[in-house]
């Protein structure tokens, strides 16, 4: 049986792969285990993104919390690092987020935050399924009556909280820069236009009229056509882009070109180093980051620890060797000073305030990096079971590996939250690059298509 949580929990498409059903075991499941780590009625804090369905599955969670006696506290519409963050900050037994991220508005997720702010351990979500399959079938859990039912609050001004504490993060006021913010019709879509308002900034925002159903549509980080051209048509200093539940973002310099998270990376690290903060030197990143990544990061002195893809595999790295800061080309970064997870948000302040200090261009900042052509392809599949044992599928990877040599690399992986296998390619030739994934695709298509 396929395990239920992915990289970044439970996903699937709303009411029929993952349905509310399966949500109210999954919180019924949650307040019982977090129940008998020592408190017997388990505060559990739940919030969500834009989604249509998204009030349906709050709903049943909240319904299977409250029926292991648990206290379900709703704060809406809220982006995903504000539950990490505000489910430390009140001492919650857990904190609930409802999204799928950049995913399109028919599918939904659910992902746990420990009381800590950090996501749950890969041995505590297995529990949790192990609870969930029992709930299925006979449930012999504790179902409180009377007084002892568990009991549901809303607190909406907690995003307030939320805030003020990503204010905080930064010194840098931002009078003068002229930013165009692109909110993905998602969660960031009333926080970061008044946060960066109250910065002082010079602000366009597109694609904040979020309707439940126009969430990632042609817009936020995973479609950046949108905010270039309104980079340009606005001679505005720079772009950000947030996803659907904003625990990343993307920018863009006045040229259009994209800032991407290897970018960031760069110049946020750079500045960590000149501050003496960044902890030996060191910067977390997955081995889908940029050959140009390495070789910028390596001229300015530093060095780079390398994980698998997931974010939660470069926190796992940063908080075993103290690093402070890790990421992934996607805009997931980590300021492990500030957040316990990835924040969009934060991200911004941090980037928006080194291109306020530079008094430069942001084509500047982009400039610190040089980006080697490289090329993804997600080849839809019936099952990712499997694909690493394909001969064909192996022998056609060395084949390309073989063509490429030492100017490149491959990297041919499984989305952790759809059914896709990944093909990437990165090396001097972009035509070269097209023909190699293309190759390997095909096979991939025919082995498990």
């Amino acid at each position: 049986m396929a395990r239920m949580f992915g990289t970044d929990g439970v996903r699937g498409e709303a009411n029929l792969g993952l349905t509310p059903e399966l949500a109210y075991r999954l919180g019924r499941a949650a307040a019982i285990y977090f129940g008998k780590e020592g408190t017997e009625k388990p505060q559990i804090l739940i919030g969500r993104d834009t989604r249509i369905s998204g009030a349906m599955f709050i709903s049943a969670l909240a319904a299977g919390v409250c029926s292991a006696g648990g206290h379900a506290v709703i704060v809406g519409v809220i982006p995903t690092p504000a539950i990490a963050y505000l489910a430390k900050k009140h001492d919650m037994a857990a904190g609930i987020v409802v999204s799928a991220s950049h995913n399109p508005f028919g599918d939904n997720g659910i992902k746990f935050f420990g009381g800590d702010g950090y996501k749950l351990p890969d041995e505590v979500e297995d529990e949790i399924e192990r609870l969930v399959h029992s709930i299925e079938g006979e449930d012999p859990f504790y179902r409180p009556s009377g007084s002892l039912v568990g009991t549901l609050k809303y607190r909406k001004e907690l995003l307030g909280e939320y805030m003020d504490y990503v204010l905080s993060t930064t010194d840098t006021r931002l009078d003068g820069l002229k930013i165009v913010l692109d909110c993905a019709n998602g969660a960031a879509y009333e926080a970061m236009p008044a946060i960066l308002r109250s910065l002082g900034a010079d602000l366009i925002v597109i694609h904040n009229e979020p309707n439940g159903v126009n969430i990632n549509d042609a817009c936020g980080s995973t479609h950046l056509d949108s905010l270039i051209r309104a980079v340009r048509e606005n001679g505005a200093d720079i772009g950000v882009a947030h996803d659907g539940d904003a625990d990343r973002c993307l920018c863009v310099d006045e040229q259009g070109n994209v800032i991407d998270g290897d970018h960031m990376l760069v110049l946020c690290g750079l500045a960590l180093k000149e501050k003496g903060a960044l902890p030996n030197d060191t910067i977390v990143t997955t081995v889908m980051a940029n050959i140009g990544f390495h070789k910028a990061v390596k001229a300015a002195g530093g060095r780079v620890e390398v994980t698998k893809v997931g974010d939660r595999y470069v926190l796992e790295e940063m908080r075993a060797h103290g690093y402070a800061l890790g990421g992934e080309q996607s805009g997931h970064i980590i300021f492990s000073d500030l957040a316990t997870t990835g924040d969009g948000l934060i991200t911004a302040l941090q980037v928006l305030g080194v291109l306020k200090r530079s008094g430069g261009p942001a084509s500047k900042l982009t400039a610190m990096m040089t980006s080697y052509p490289q090329l993804l392809v997600n080849v839809e599949v019936k099952s990712k079971e499997g694909w690493e044992e394909n001969p064909a599928i192996q022998k056609a990877i060395a084949a390309e590996e073989a063509l490429l040599g030492d100017n490149g690399r491959i990297l041919v992986r499984p989305s952790g939250t759809e059914p896709l296998i990944r093909v990437m390619a990165e090396g001097p030739e972009q035509g070269q690059l097209e023909e190699i994934c293309r190759r390997i695709a095909d096979v991939v298509r025919t082995e498990l298509g």
